[in-house]
């Protein structure tokens, strides 16, 4: 018999965005497995050519740009903070602190499936930091650590 108020090993968008308060175009998760609750999940974000940024990054030579890889790192840890600490419908905001050890590796470009690898490093409260890897067929794109802070309105 399974439990019923287990949490999700997965989440599809309609869950996403009952979490995060990201909407198009800067919703840059489009599904979150592999959920292990305050500890790691892995978010999948389908790169397509007719996404807004690749009108200018670059024209002729579109590159998905690294500050949104970082970004949908930390988007994947906020769902993954948000199943965690029961957020799910709460309209929790989510703040970058921090950003460290960045390092890109290969370019990202349309057709591509990233793979957003985040563990928490430390959490539990309102302020997380986490490891994230981003990987496109298994090869590692971008790797960070960044701090996020979690914030949930009162009622």
């Amino acid at each position: 018999m399974t439990d019923t108020l287990a949490p999700p090993l997965e989440a599809d968008i309609s869950l996403i965005q009952r979490i995060i308060p990201h909407r198009y175009p800067f919703l840059l998760v489009d599904k979150v497995r592999d959920i292990h609750i305050n500890k790691s999940c892995v978010g999948i974000k389908n790169v397509t050519f007719n996404e807004p940024q690749f009108q200018g990054h670059f024209p002729g030579m579109p590159v998905f740009p690294g500050v949104m890889i970082i970004e949908a790192m930390a988007q994947t840890s906020g769902i993954l903070v948000g199943l965690s600490m029961d957020l799910v419908d709460k309209q929790a905001n989510v703040f970058f602190m921090g950003v460290d050890a960045v390092k890109f590796r290969r370019k990202v470009v349309p057709g591509d499936v990233m793979e957003l690898h985040v563990t928490a490093l430390r959490g539990g409260g309102r302020v997380w930091k986490f490891a994230g890897r981003a990987l496109v067929d298994g090869e590692l794109a971008c790797e960070a650590e960044f701090m996020a802070m979690f914030d949930v309105p009162k009622a």
